[in-house]
């Protein structure tokens, strides 16, 4: 262990507690109560040796050893109290007060003592304070003016010391002068590195914190260019962050941001206070490890915060050098959730509005059917006092089963919808002929087409291909997209059914000249009782499940779905199955929704893709 070590560990232990976890105050400390300690324990230790070589000292000497031995108080003071300003202006008050009582008594202006006056304002300038350096070069120039008067009108008494002892003394006063301003400036220089090795610290925490912070710290003119930014805007948008200067952080905002991100940076530089703006900006996609040339470019989400600079200085005034500080941070994750929320809460909507829809058809739908069974059934339980005749008794009856089998298709799609979307529809594949299935659907809505005046053409080759699927589903599908196209068919239309074979697909197609549908319509075909138009405006029955159960038996065999329509020209579907169906894989159904013509406003008739009751 150093002797330097040692004596700055006595002087940490001297240090008051409110000090200890301050570098540079207690440097301060530690140089003021150094010189001054050592000083006065080099007083004591000279004063028994005096005494040896001289004998007993006279007045003056004993000033001058007690002006030696006084500063320790001063570090005593310090070390008590920890109050370095009024340590520093007592030390300088009881410095020039010795000096003066020395110089009064040794010749005044002309007195060894009196160079001690420079000193003190020197002295006072380790405080790193103005007012105490212009406290004690006041209370110097004081002192030097009262030696002066006092000199000038003799008022001082007559010195005993002689020409020769003058000028020991004024050596002895000159040179301990200097190895005392000699000792301040060695603290003054040691502060000063103090100071600046405390700063690199500084320096390199902060380098530290801003190359290992996520977030992006970055400092901008008012006009928005950059003058700094941290390397992690380097991971931030996958370029150098010297390409990021002046304003190539700007040409990275996307072209609809630029206005808010200007904006911002400038309210802040001219407002003071801080600001906040989310914007997009372009991020270099990296493939490999070659970072000078990204193979793409994406645009990510980022919150930038901003504040000027200076908050305590008057922004106001100078506008056009003003400086804004940044913390940029990606919120891409963040934005994608409030996306997907906002998704789910509009679907959440839909869902709930397509309820209220059906419940309001199933009101029509099941009322209509029980009322005309209920009231059918009553005139033939009273059939004797209504007199009714075996004609019109047959046309009850008939009118009767006719209700309850649209009440029993009702039920059967409702069921066979919770099936499907259950998981509890099961199909069970076999080879079948689809051509004799085809005809024998069309020849049983043969019937209803002619009663509403449509022509209804099959086209069906005879080489058509065994399917490896469901008969009972492949049936179903037809019927209801059959159904659907003569119901939404005016009299006097057509409605074609087609088969053939494009590779190993079946392709059905059923295409009518009815109503169409409006194209805002087309991209929810095939939701489970999503009706086309609006529930007020229907002209025909049905629940809005036919396409839903369709598009569910379809992807269940792992076929696509195609809907093309066109408002008053009519609708086509094309149904593509697999020849061979292997129930083993896992299907996703794919739906394209076509709409290749007008965009015109949805028709009251935009009822093409309901489920036939």
């Amino acid at each position: 262990m150093t002797v330097s070590t040692i004596i700055r560990d006595c002087l940490d232990a001297m240090l008051h507690p409110s000090v200890r976890y301050d570098a540079l105050t207690s440097a301060r400390h530690r140089a003021f109560m150094a010189p001054r300690l050592l000083g006065s324990l080099a007083a004591f230790a000279a004063f028994p040796v005096y005494l040896a070589l001289r004998g007993a000292p006279n007045a003056i000497e004993v000033a001058a050893f007690a002006w030696l031995m006084a500063p320790i108080l001063c570090s005593y003071f310090l070390s008590r109290t920890g109050r370095y300003e009024s340590a520093q202006v007592l030390s300088s008050v009881a410095l020039a007060g010795l000096v003066m009582m020395m110089a009064i008594s040794t010749g005044g202006i002309n007195s060894f003592a009196a160079i001690w006056l420079v000193v003190v304002p020197i002295e006072a300038a380790l405080s790193a304070s103005r007012r105490i350096v212009a406290f004690a070069s006041a209370l110097a120039l004081s002192c030097v003016g009262i030696l002066i008067v006092l000199t000038s009108l003799d008022w001082l008494p007559v010195s005993e010391a002689s020409v020769a002892g003058h000028g020991v003394f004024m050596a002895f006063g000159i040179a301990s002068a200097t190895i005392y301003a000699a000792g301040l400036a060695f603290g003054a220089e040691s502060l000063a590195r103090t100071s600046v090795s405390l700063l690199y610290v500084e320096e390199d925490r902060y380098r530290l914190l801003a190359r290992n912070m996520s977030d992006v710290i970055s400092r901008h003119r008012h006009n928005g260019a950059v003058q700094f930014i941290s390397p992690a805007a380097e991971a931030l948008v996958g370029a150098p962050a010297q390409r990021l200067l002046g304003h190539g952080l700007f040409d990275r905002v996307h072209v609809a941001d630029r206005p808010a991100y200007l904006t911002a940076l400038s309210d802040a530089a001219r407002g003071g206070e801080a600001r906040s703006v989310e914007f997009r900006l372009r991020r270099d996609v990296v493939r490999g490890n070659d970072r000078m040339r990204p193979s793409g470019a994406e645009f990510i989400w980022v919150e930038m915060r901003c504040r000027p600079l200076e908050q305590g200085a008057d922004i106001s005034s100078s506008n056009a050098d003003a400086e804004v500080v940044a913390v940029l941070r990606d919120v891409t994750d963040r934005k994608l959730q409030e996306e997907a929320l906002a998704q789910a809460r509009i679907e959440a909507e839909r869902a709930d509005a397509s309820k209220t829809r059906f419940l309001a058809t199933m009101s029509h739908e099941l009322r209509t059917p029980l009322n005309a069974i209920i009231g059918f059934s009553d005139m033939l339980v009273q059939e004797e006092l209504m007199m009714l005749d075996a004609t019109k008794r047959k046309e009850y009856a008939q009118l009767i089963n006719d209700s309850g089998q649209h009440l029993l298709s009702v039920v059967n799609g409702i069921l066979d919808m919770s099936k499907l979307e259950s998981g509890n529809f099961e199909i069970s594949p076999e080879p079948f002929a689809p051509r004799p299935a085809l005809i024998n659907c069309c020849n049983l809505l043969a019937l209803k087409a002619r009663e509403n005046g449509i022509d209804l053409i099959t086209d069906a080759p005879k080489d058509l291909p065994e399917v490896n699927g469901d008969p009972r589903a492949f049936r179903q599908i037809l019927l209801n997209l059959v159904s659907n196209a003569i119901k939404f068919t005016e009299r006097g239309g057509s409605v074609t059914v087609a088969a053939g074979v494009e590779g190993s697909r079946l392709m059905l197609r059923v295409s009518d000249t009815g109503v169409g549908i409006a194209s805002d319509d087309l991209a929810r075909i095939g939701d489970p009782f999503f009706q086309a138009g609006k529930t007020y405006q229907r002209r025909h029955e049905g629940t809005g499940l036919g396409l839903s159960i369709v598009k569910s038996l379809v992807g269940m065999h792992g076929g696509e779905m195609q809907v093309q329509s066109r408002i008053d020209e009519g609708t086509t579907i094309t149904i593509a199955l697999p020849l061979e169906f292997t129930p083993q894989a896992e299907h996703v159904s794919n739906i394209a929704i076509l709409n290749p013509a007008a965009r015109t406003a949805p028709s009251d008739q935009a009822h093409q893709v309901k489920k036939s009751a």
